[in-house]
């Protein structure tokens, strides 16, 4: 893949394994809390958020006016512990349910949308179950990816081949810099908030091309 995606490979980022295209992206401002990490983990966390909304040229706030907090992010051990979270059934319908399919299926992360009216994103629940594999993880790459992935609706099978995150020749991990022209290019205040059009994919192309210029 080279350094600046095509329309097609755009295109495949937001059309889910159904067939369906669907792009959205958040229409209000971004008020991240973090659950189940000690300080310095919060931090990093936030810092990902900050340094993505940045990207995005988008904004954050100190607080929702209709949700407090539209950005959920939980930690935990075991699925279960959710269950006991406080009202957190009532923000994520059947919860009991999810939590069930999840532990049985081994997932180790799962994220939920919410839309407002005209489409565009109103909240995001995240929520990382903690295994070997993902404390495994150095937290800056995983708060990174994580906030990679909530700024905008991708496909359910966006980075099952290819991270979003690249690494440089000193080890760091970062975000790749076609993703990052995109992430800016999606957040172009002339485009819609939310698309099923496909050729809304030709439409950001064209932007990442003329930011790489």
């Amino acid at each position: 893949m080279s350094d600046t995606l095509t329309p097609d490979e755009i295109a495949a980022l937001f059309t889910r394994a159904d067939g369906e295209f669907l792009f959205a992206r958040w229409g209000r401002p971004i008020v991240p809390v973090v659950f189940g990490v000690e300080d310095a983990t919060l931090s990093v966390v936030k810092g990902a958020v900050e340094a993505v909304v940045a990207l995005a040229d988008h904004r954050m706030a100190e607080t929702d006016p209709e949700l407090g907090a539209n950005l959920m992010m939980f930690f935990f051990r075991d699925w279960q512990e959710l269950l006991a979270v406080p009202d957190l059934d009532r923000l994520v319908p059947d919860l009991a349910p999810l939590v069930a399919r999840l532990g049985a299926e081994g997932a180790n992360q799962y994220r939920i949308f919410r839309f407002d009216k005209d489409g565009a994103i109103r909240a995001a629940f995240v929520f990382l179950c903690m295994d070997e594999d993902l404390s495994a993880v150095p937290a800056e790459t995983l708060a990174l990816s994580q906030v990679v992935q909530t700024v905008l609706l991708w496909s359910d099978r966006a980075f099952t081949d290819r991270s979003a995150l690249g690494q440089l020749a000193d080890g760091r991990v970062v975000l790749r810099p076609d993703i990052g022209a995109l992430i800016r290019a999606a957040y172009d205040p002339v485009l819609p908030a939310m698309s099923r059009e496909p050729a809304h994919a030709l439409r950001l192309a064209a932007r990442v091309v003329r930011s790489a210029g």
